[in-house]
């Protein structure tokens, strides 16, 4: 099979194009390069640089490659810009899609592989969220992830198109400096970068409903989540129907040891300051992979030290003065 990966040259979608090429897949990756790094990708992986709403593109590449499988992770991603800017989000996101699954069904393309997130699932209140949790997005970038699991399901349904939708968790680490994230918007790397301007990481509310009174998440390795990737499209390529997976550790850590886990790594010894509760955060918020174990015999190998290691690595790559003692 040949894998059209959208968004490949992204933090994730590298990670993914990586895996999958190194496992003997065969994969091209259309991005528009936006907020991604071309040179994340290996030699060897074509990318063609261009718009998902570019109709025409997307048909050159899917027949000029020879797609047989598409893997779906270009996409606007930041909750809070999603509630400043909806028209934009449900632009990129939702109508990028539609674009593409047009494209997918004109071209015969049997296997779709679509990003999601655990934001579909708003803020349940259980101890562990598994894929029949009721979907109650709480955010625009949660609605259009929702949005999204909905046409490519039907999609699926109406053209005979194996399809699976996964449910990230927190993804955090790297597995080589250079492919890191390098946006400041996840709390591993907002804790960093206070650490790095001499100032104390930021704890948003201490009294929630948990063992320490800190927000409890599922953290899952980005290695993992590529591991992930490929189990599911081999998956997809040896037979039909449709998938919805959560891809987590099915462990909670609470906001406060992942500090003192990022205090251990990189030195720090600036103690956490507690400010207000966050709109929309949930108490806890950690997955159950039942599912995804049932039908794959997959697991998450990698635990949370080893994501932070792994991002302070790409940290100090870009921010060679933070590491300097």
């Amino acid at each position: 099979m040949t894998w059209l990966i959208t968004g490949g040259t992204g933090y994730i979608g590298a990670h993914v194009a990586r895996a999958m090429a190194e496992a003997g897949e065969r994969v091209v990756v259309l991005d528009d390069v936006s907020t991604g790094v071309p040179e994340r990708l290996p030699a060897g992986i074509p990318l063609v640089r261009g718009s998902l709403g570019d109709r025409e593109l997307v048909g050159r590449t899917l027949a000029g490659h020879g797609v047989t499988g598409v893997v779906h992770l270009a996409a606007k991603k930041q909750v809070g810009e999603s509630v400043e800017q909806p028209l934009r989000y449900y632009r990129e996101n939702v109508h990028g899609l539609t674009v593409l699954l047009e494209a997918v069904v004109a071209a015969g393309v049997g296997r779709f592989l679509f990003s999601s997130s655990a934001a579909v699932y708003g803020v349940p209140d259980v101890e562990l969220i598994d894929e029949d949790t009721p979907a109650a997005p709480i955010n625009p970038y949660g609605e259009t992830k929702l949005t999204g699991e909905w046409l490519v399901r039907a999609t699926g349904r109406a053209h005979g198109m194996a399809t699976a939708c996964l449910r990230y968790f927190n993804v955090a680490g790297s597995v080589r400096p250079e492919l890191a994230d390098t946006g400041v918007f996840n709390i591993i790397p907002m804790f960093f970068d206070r650490i790095t301007r001499g100032e104390a990481p930021r704890i948003f509310g201490d009294d929630y409903p948990t063992p320490d009174g800190t927000c409890v998440r599922d953290y899952i390795h980005v290695a993992d989540i590529a591991d992930a990737h490929l189990a599911v499209a081999r998956r997809l390529a040896g037979q039909n129907g449709d998938l919805t997976l959560n891809v987590g550790r099915g462990e909670g850590v609470s906001v406060r040891e992942l500090a003192g886990i990022v205090a251990e790594v990189t030195g720090s010894t600036h103690q956490p300051v507690v400010e207000a509760r966050r709109p929309g955060d949930a108490a806890r918020a950690v997955a159950s992979v039942g599912r995804i174990t049932e039908e794959l015999g997959w697991t998450a190998s990698l635990g949370v030290r080893e994501m932070v290691e792994s991002a302070w690595e790409g940290w100090c790559l870009r921010h060679p003065e933070a590491c300097v003692r």
